[in-house]
């Protein structure tokens, strides 16, 4: 069957990292462009970042440029988030999506329709 598997997530203090994992199964990965998202209670869900098929291309989030970095190993079917100078505002339900095309991706909350598969969320939790 088709999934998305999330891992990472996890307790961290303000300033830490912590590193999350979008694992394929059942699909190949190569023609997936991979998008993070995270929400928070009571918020709206937002795109946090994206990386393309090729992994040539990404996009970040305001709030998290310079601190998160997304890439991808397709020999594992794995899409990572790397996330430092993690601080209490980051704290949120994190997702990942499959989005089948070729090239390009998009965090734009319109285009969401466009992802084909979403994950599990995992609880990020940012608190000394």
């Amino acid at each position: 069957q088709l999934q998305l598997v999330v891992s990472g997530g996890g307790l961290v203090q303000p300033g830490g990292s912590l590193r999350l994992s979008c694992a394929a199964s059942g699909f190949n990965l190569d023609y997936y462009a991979i998008g993070w998202f995270r929400q928070v209670p009571g918020k709206e869900r937002e795109g946090v970042s994206c990386i393309s098929a090729s992994g040539g291309s990404t996009n970040y989030a305001d709030p998290v440029k310079g601190r998160f970095t997304i890439s991808r190993d397709n020999a594992k079917k794995t899409v990572y988030l790397q996330m430092s100078s993690l601080k209490p505002e980051d704290t949120a339900i994190y997702y990942c999506a499959a989005d089948y095309q070729s090239s390009g991706c998009t965090i734009l909350a319109g285009m969401w329709v466009h992802y084909d598969y979403w994950g599990q969320g995992t609880q990020v939790t940012v608190s000394s």
